[in-house]
Formats: structure tokens, C-alpha cells, sequence
């Protein structure tokens, strides 16, 4: 729980005093920020978080599951008892009305003060009518609940920094350019799935989006002010979310999503060579900074409403600028520091700058070594299971490629306002600002993130896979030497 001295000076703290909140994306991984972050920081009452069940284990249960992640240890031994703050709705984003009971929607509707609809697909390949229903439909039914609820103060869309990447500067608006989401939702209903799914006519619908994220996340934010009408609506638009900066631990995670995937392979030594641009810059943003803005803007709208709709870009770009090269320096470097265990190889390679190059870097480099060793594994009774990883691999790095070859500029106005408004004790507690953040070291406590929290590798290993991975060096090196001089031999013998 937040401190007495600072509740008492929290003006955002206080707002949250016995209010009901309902959340979707709750299990994902900034729901799980979020979740903890009220827990800790608020005495919100209730948290009611919709939960699809899953293979038959019930809502409830997987409540239960969503708790004992490591992320809430810190709180439940200062508060055994957080977890009775904490209710499942059982449903689904792609059912009709979210397929809640009528007992519990009841209870949203009584009881609920603040919204965060954070539930989505993050997919960048994701299937168009797929996305439509989870990025589209979602919104609209997210807000047909929330009309009918009686004491509502904030509606919170997570959003995407990302949702107009058609424009290199893009402003805190919701822009009117993006498509008629009611009538893309219209067309998926109508027409046949497989034909809308199809690459090409994919293509033609998204027009100048580079994936059908991007563009259903667009059309989302548009459903907001064809359908929001007088609901208290205001929408967050964070860039790449990547682990926690400091709280509740530094460096948290649990996915292999984005750059977490690639500081994966490259520490592992399966990654060599990745298409990207160094002098653009990369956008990242730690998972609590936009948590703690959602909160923050959802007491805002609460307390000072506004005829709009506001928007909040969450971007590092314009306080703390990291370009693609400073990227890769300092993710190597970290990598290094704290290797993981079992290397393929020793850690090396890094970006390569064109297109070409990296196709043949990955085939040499990667897949040709890949292919090898499950012809090892093969031949001695093994599962092959590396051309498959390297597949998979650069599938994503393809998905990928458009946002690590450009880049954009963020107006942050509305966010830099918002954090000129707090107090001492908000801007602490539910702090926003990130210049003070240092990217070595936030990619030491990424690097070790991944390793504990992903990888679920023992950081008292370290020493051990350091030795490993050094050992993996002189072995590489020696290999390397060894077929040089075989191949000078060769030459002076043909010529």
C-alpha cells in the first residue's frame, strides 16, 4: 500500500477511495500492471476483472492463477488479504455484450466508477475479421456496457501510439481519415472470412496501414466518436511496452513480444542479424509509465470533464530519445553482462542496415546452422525443433520490419500538462515522467528481466552461464580460424 504521507498529499490516490473498477485484458501483460499498481497504490474496493475461461478451468479459478504470478508477491505479503478485492466476470470480448451473466452485469452496472479496456490482439499478422472483432467490435460493445452503468466517471481506451503510422508527426486527436468502423464490421459479417483474409484483399482494405493492427486500432479509437456520444471517454497511446522501469519490480515482464523476442535470440545465440535502420529512432515506453498515466487520466476525467474526447501519447521520443544503434550497443552490451543459460552460440552479430544482406545473413547465419543441428538431433533420435524456432523467428522480424526501419514524432502536450497538474505525492506515486531513466540500465534490469521472469532462468546462475558462454567463444573463434586456414590452403592449392 502506498504510504500514509503520500495517500493523504495523493490526490489520485484519494479519488480511487472505495470506487469499483472493471477491467478487460486483465491476464495480459500491462492488465497485470495495472492490476497490481491499483491494488498497491489505491483502497479501490473492487476490481472486477472480465476473465474468459479457458479448457474448462473456471473464471474464478483462473483469478487464483493471475494472482500467484510473481508480480503480486510483494503486495500479498504486505496485504494477505488483496485478493478479496479482487472479482472475476466470467465473459468473453468476442460474445455479444461480452457473454456476461445477468448477475453480474448487474453488479457492472450498480457498482462500477472507472472503466480500462485494455483487451486486445497485439498481433501485427493478426487475421483481418479476427481483428476486427477483437479491436472493433470490442470498443462498441465496450461501450454499450458502459451506458447502462449508473455511476460512471471515466472511460479508459488503451489505444496505440502506433494506430497512425501513416503520418510522421502525429498529434493527440483522434483522426477522421482512418475508414468507417461500423462499416468495415458490416463488410467482415457479410462477406466471406477466408476471401477477407486473404493477403491481397487484406491488403487493399488497410490501404496505407502496415498491418491489421495498426489499422483496427485505428478504426477503434474512430468507433469512440461515432458511438462514445456523452460517456466520459479519454484514450491512451502508449508506444512499444516493454518491462517495468521500477515498480513493482524493475525489469518485470512475461511475454516474448516486440524486442524482448529478439533480446532472446540474440542472447541465446540463434539470432545473427536483424533488418533495421540505426539512425531511426525506436520508441519505448516501460509498462508502468502508461499504467501509471491510465490511472491518473481516468481521476482527470473524472474531475475535470471535457467535451472531447482527449487522447495521451505515451512516447519516449521527445524527453528520452533512443535511436536503433544506441539500441543495439546497449543491448549487447547487456546481454554480455548477464548471460542466459545454455547459449546455442556465443552472442553476437547485431543489425544490418539492408534488406538484402540480412536475407543472406539470416540464411547463413541462421538457418543453415539451424537446419544442421536438427540433422544432428535427427540422426541421433532427437526431436528437431531449431528451423522451426528460426522460422518463427523470422516470421516475427518480418511483422516487424516497417517500425525498426522508421520512424515518427509524437505530440505529448496533453501527458506533459497532465504531469504539470500533480502533486509532489501523485508525481511519485503514479509518476509519468521518464527523463531521468538511464537505457543501460534499463536494459541491464531488461536483459535480467527476461532471463528471471521469461526464460525462468535462476539469476544465482549467472557466473555458470558466463563461463558457458565464454567457453562457446574460444570454441567459435577456434572454428573460425581452423576453416581459414583450410580455405587459404585451398586457394594457394588452385592457384
Amino acid at each position: 500500500m502506498v504510504e500514509q504521507v503520500e495517500y493523504q498529499e495523493s490526490q489520485i490516490a484519494q479519488f480511487y477511495d472505495e470506487k469499483s473498477v472493471f477491467i478487460t485484458g486483465a491476464t495480459g501483460f500491462m492488465g497485470k500492471v495495472l492490476v497490481e499498481k491499483l491494488l498497491r497504490s489505491t483502497n479501490v474496493k473492487k476490481l472486477y476483472l472480465l476473465i474468459r475461461p479457458k479448457r474448462g478451468v473456471q473464471a474464478k479459478v483462473r483469478i487464483q492463477e493471475l494472482m500467484s504470478s510473481n508480480i503480486f508477491d510483494k503486495l500479498k505479503e504486505s496485504s494477505p488479504d488483496v485478493v478479496s478485492r479482487v472479482e472475476a466476470i466470467e465473459g468473453d470480448i468476442t460474445a455479444p455484450n461480452f457473454g456476461i451473466n445477468a448477475d453480474d452485469e448487474r453488479k457492472l452496472i450498480d457498482e462500477v466508477n472507472v472503466v480500462f479496456h485494455s483487451a486486445a490482439t497485439v498481433r501485427f499478422d493478426e487475421a483481418l475479421t479476427k481483428a476486427v472483432n477483437l479491436n472493433v467490435v470490442a470498443v462498441f460493445t465496450i461501450m454499450e456496457i458502459c451506458k447502462k452503468m449508473k455511476n460512471l466517471e471515466a472511460l479508459v481506451q488503451v489505444s496505440t501510439a502506433y494506430c497512425n503510422p501513416q503520418l510522421k508527426h502525429i498529434n493527440e486527436e483522434i483522426y477522421s481519415v482512418n475508414g468507417d468502423p461500423q462499416g468495415i464490421i458490416d463488410m467482415c459479417k457479410r462477406m466471406d472470412e477466408s476471401l477477407l483474409n486473404s493477403p491481397k484483399i487484406t491488403k487493399q482494405i488497410i490501404g496505407n496501414k502496415p498491418n491489421t493492427y495498426t489499422f483496427t486500432k485505428a478504426l477503434g479509437e474512430s468507433a469512440l466518436v461515432l458511438a462514445g456520444g456523452s460517456l466520459p471517454i479519454v484514450v491512451v497511446r502508449p508506444s512499444i511496452v516493454v518491462p517495468t522501469w521500477r515498480e513493482p519490480l524493475p525489469g518485470w515482464l512475461d511475454n516474448l513480444n516486440g524486442i524482448t523476442g529478439n533480446i532472446a535470440a540474440f542472447g541465446k545465440g540463434v539470432m545473427r542479424t536483424c533488418w533495421v535502420k540505426r539512425d531511426k529512432f525506436v520508441d519505448l515506453i516501460p509498462c508502468d509509465i502508461p499504467i501509471n498515466l491510465a490511472i491518473a487520466v481516468a481521476w482527470k476525467t473524472a474531475t475535470q470533464p471535457s467535451n472531447s474526447i482527449p487522447v495521451y501519447n505515451c512516447t519516449s521520443g521527445s524527453t528520452n530519445p533512443l535511436s536503433w544503434g544506441q539500441l543495439e550497443k546497449t543491448m549487447m552490451s547487456a546481454i554480455r553482462k548477464y548471460p542466459f543459460e545454455g547459449v546455442f552460440r556465443y552472442p553476437s552479430g547485431g543489425f544490418n542496415e539492408y534488406e538484402t544482406l540480412n536475407k543472406i545473413a539470416q540464411f547463413t547465419r541462421e538457418s543453415v546452422p539451424a537446419y544442421l543441428l536438427d540433422t544432428a538431433a535427427w540422426m541421433v533420435g532427437k526431436q528437431p525443433k531449431m528451423m522451426r524456432i528460426v522460422q518463427k523467428m523470422h516470421k516475427a522480424e518480418l511483422a516487424s520490419a516497417f517500425f525498426a526501419t522508421n520512424d515518427w514524432k509524437w505530440s505529448t502536450e496533453n501527458k506533459e500538462k497532465l504531469n504539470m497538474e500533480l502533486t509532489s505525492a501523485d508525481k511519485k506515486v503514479f509518476n509519468i515522467d521518464m527523463k531521468s531513466l538511464n537505457w543501460s540500465d534499463f536494459f541491464e534490469d531488461y536483459v535480467k528481466g527476461t532471463r528471471q521472469y521469461v526464460l525462468k532462468e535462476d539469476l544465482a546462475t549467472v557466473n555458470v552461464a558466463r563461463k558457458h558462454s565464454n567457453n562457446m567463444f574460444w570454441i567459435q573463434t577456434f572454428l573460425k580460424a581452423f576453416m581459414f586456414i583450410v580455405l587459404a590452403k585451398l586457394l594457394v592449392y588452385l592457384f
